[in-house]
């Protein structure tokens, strides 16, 4: 797997300065939460499930959860298990493996070690587990859950909890459930791919849905949360996990109230107005604002529910000449001491020590998502990756 590798090479080596690192479901697993990028839900009850998979992998998809939770009524769990295991199993004969990474969201601990065995063979198809509606106490049944199903199918298999319980939101125990869920996830912290944020969770519990002309972070309660969550689980001591970014979950919009979001200029001077009206129409330009939000208040990747919303997530998710400019000159051996300098694009200034963790992530995500040449933005690689 590669981000973009669905494009032509010829047309990858105009695009990038340094392209996407090659990678597979066996790669480090710091370099796996940074790689997961636009991570697209599907009901495990989808009788084209197998197919699916490999035709959004074709398209650049590289994870994936089936879903066996709230997306599937509850009299469905039972049918929705039998067609993954049948999927998959399918999947495995037909696959060389080269498959995005798979995770499967389930409703109980007693559900991993299960789809585990009845998976046989076609487990080295999963990556891991989604664990829902995550907290200490709740959490840690999951977790163990899946180490006894790690160990006795000899498969290394990763959780994503989901931070969605209302214990969460609540002010009154916020913080303490944050402490609980560190805790479970800390000692476990080796199986935790990343953290997964449930925002359409958190806005049920107010009778709150967000429109298309807002992001999560206009909703001051879901905001509150999520800077909460970052303070104490993203950390960039050591201590901290990748965190992802919110679903959205527009995907056409027939009348607006404000006006669009997306400048024009960047598409005048690529030539691609016809792509900026198409991102309007399809509401995509809350969804390229909410990314950018994500990625300002520390967050990673994203959940989607729409393919459509994959290439915007990957675009925005590369790392600009600028930034990698920025990041290589603060991590110059030379200047492990400190000090201050100002950029090589001269209009900022580059400070080495608070800057270091910033330029470490920044290289991290250059590694996955690949470095932008110099003249090319967000807009030429949407384009490129569209009229594949």
């Amino acid at each position: 797997m590669r981000h973009f590798g669905q494009i032509a090479p010829d047309v990858r080596k105009r695009l990038f300065h340094q392209e996407p690192c090659s990678f597979t479901a066996d790669s480090p697993a710091r370099l796996l939460s940074a790689a997961l990028g636009a991570t697209l839900y599907s009901p495990a009850t989808r009788p084209s499930l197998a197919d699916d998979i490999l035709k959004q992998g074709a398209r650049g998809l590289v994870s994936m959860v089936l879903c066996l939770e709230d997306s599937i009524d509850d009299a469905d769990v039972p049918v929705g298990e039998a067609n993954l295991v049948r999927q998959l199993t399918d999947l495995e004969k037909r696959s060389d493996g080269d498959v995005p990474l798979l995770f499967v969201r389930v409703r109980t601990p007693e559900q991993i070690p299960d789809l585990v065995r009845r998976l046989g063979p076609a487990v080295r198809l999963l990556s891991g587990f989604v664990l829902p509606k995550f907290t200490g106490e709740r959490g840690m049944p999951f977790l163990e859950a899946l180490a006894a199903a790690e160990a006795g199918s000899g498969r290394r298999l990763f959780a994503m909890p989901v931070l969605e319980s209302p214990d969460l939101l609540y002010r009154e125990s916020r913080v303490q459930t944050l402490e609980g869920i560190f805790r479970a996830v800390d000692k476990y912290r080796d199986r935790v791919l990343a953290l997964r944020l449930g925002v359409t969770d958190f806005c049920s519990s107010y009778g709150l849905r967000r429109g298309p002309d807002m992001t999560a972070y206009d909703v001051q309660i879901v905001a509150s949360v999520i800077a909460d969550v970052v303070n104490m689980l993203a950390r960039a001591d050591g201590t901290g996990f990748t965190v992802t970014g919110p679903v959205w979950e527009y995907f056409r919009v027939q009348e607006r109230m404000f006006k669009p979001q997306l400048r024009q200029s960047p598409f005048l001077e690529g030539q691609a107005v016809e792509l900026r009206q198409k991102l309007i129409e399809h509401s995509m330009d809350g969804l390229l604002r909410e990314i950018s939000l994500d990625r300002a208040n520390g967050l990673l990747g994203k959940t989607c529910i729409h393919p459509s919303h994959v290439l915007p997530v990957h675009a925005l998710s590369v790392v600009s000449h600028e930034e990698f400019s920025d990041a290589q000159d603060i991590l110059r051996p030379e200047r492990c001491g400190g000090g201050v300098m100002r950029s090589a694009y001269t209009n900022k200034m580059n400070e080495v020590k608070p800057h270091r963790a910033w330029a470490e992530r920044t290289l991290l995500r250059a590694e996955a998502f690949g470095v932008a040449n110099e003249d090319i933005g967000f807009v030429e690689l949407l384009a490129a990756g569209l009229s594949d």
